[in-house]
């Protein structure tokens, strides 16, 4: 009996022993969870992001290949113009474009398809150059011809928009000719499309709508949130350092400095190269360089007042 009283204590105690071993040992560290979704999911993020941006790419350049065409002439002597809108300056109101005439029927050189068999004779509606001049036997060139623009100002960048009246009349050897107009794009920064069209007696005349392109649209709208982040980010690092009395940072002083200068540079960047007083100033430019200038005058004047009473201290 005394024996197996003995044995039930050691058993006892050898418990106690054990509990108090396991009580003082850490917990054991969980094992970390491989979570694979999170890469997965940002790697689609970014694909999705890559495919809408070519899928919008592929859009507008499809949408620019587009030809335009006024007017139809099933047989006989007529005229092609091809006509490619170069470059639309909105500050002197034209847009430059290339004008090419193409004879068909019997105004068509049987050597060479760009020799006219007669004087050929283009009326536009250029204010610049109302009157191209083709003499016959003479291989025909493209000429340079600037058509006002109407309806617009450039003061409404990038919300701007324009019209502009495209118009042809021909002769050939003094006799009037039908005339056959195809209009085709080139100015990446302006999208266009027709507004309307005349054919009728040998004139022909298409009124083109002409608005910022997607490309600079999207641009212009970055420009706008980028620059109230970064006058924010100024200003709220500026009221941060004075609430904590830090003094004079110079590495922050800096980085607000050239944050003012580096607006400047960003604002001289925007597509199309919009004047000063544009709608893309007022609503983010000025206001920027207001809150980023306060920011640092701010925080320079706080700077010494913490620094002057730390010295006199």
């Amino acid at each position: 009996m005394v024996r197996r009283g003995v044995r039930r204590e050691r058993v006892r105690v050898r418990a106690r022993v054990r509990l108090r071993v396991r009580a003082a040992s850490p917990p054991a560290e969980p094992h970390p969870r491989v979570r694979i979704w999170r890469p997965a999911a940002v790697l689609g993020l970014l694909a999705v992001l890559c495919v809408s941006g070519l899928l919008l790419y592929f859009d507008e350049r499809s949408s620019r290949d587009r030809q335009q065409v006024v007017g139809t002439v099933a047989t006989g002597d007529y005229l092609v113009v091809a006509v490619t809108l170069q470059h639309v300056d909105p500050v002197g109101a034209t847009v430059s474009a290339k004008v090419l005439i193409e004879p068909q029927g019997t105004l068509q050189s049987a050597d060479n398809p760009l020799a006219p068999t007669r004087d050929l004779v283009l009326d536009t509606s250029s204010l610049d150059q109302a009157v191209l001049r083709f003499p016959a036997g003479q291989q025909i060139g493209s000429s340079t011809v600037n058509f006002p623009l109407t309806d617009g100002r450039v003061s409404d960048y990038p919300f701007d928009s324009y019209q502009s009246l495209v118009g042809f009349q021909a002769t050939a050897g003094g006799a009037s000719v039908p005339v056959v107009v195809g209009v085709v794009e080139a100015d990446p920064f302006f999208a266009m499309h027709q507004g309307g069209h005349q054919s009728e007696q040998g004139t022909v005349a298409v009124t083109e709508r002409m608005a910022r392109s997607r490309s600079t649209f999207i641009f212009a709208w970055f420009m706008i949130v980028a620059m109230w982040s970064l006058g924010l980010s100024v200003l709220f690092v500026a009221w941060l350092i004075t609430k904590q009395r830090r003094g004079l940072i110079w590495p922050a002083l800096g980085w607000m400095a050239a944050t003012l200068f580096a607006l400047i540079g960003m604002r001289n960047a925007a597509p199309g190269s919009p004047p000063i007083g544009s709608l893309l100033d007022y609503a983010a430019f000025y206001w920027a360089e207001a809150l980023v200038a306060l920011g640092l005058t701010v925080t320079v004047l706080r700077g010494l007042r913490v620094e002057s009473g730390e010295r006199r201290g």
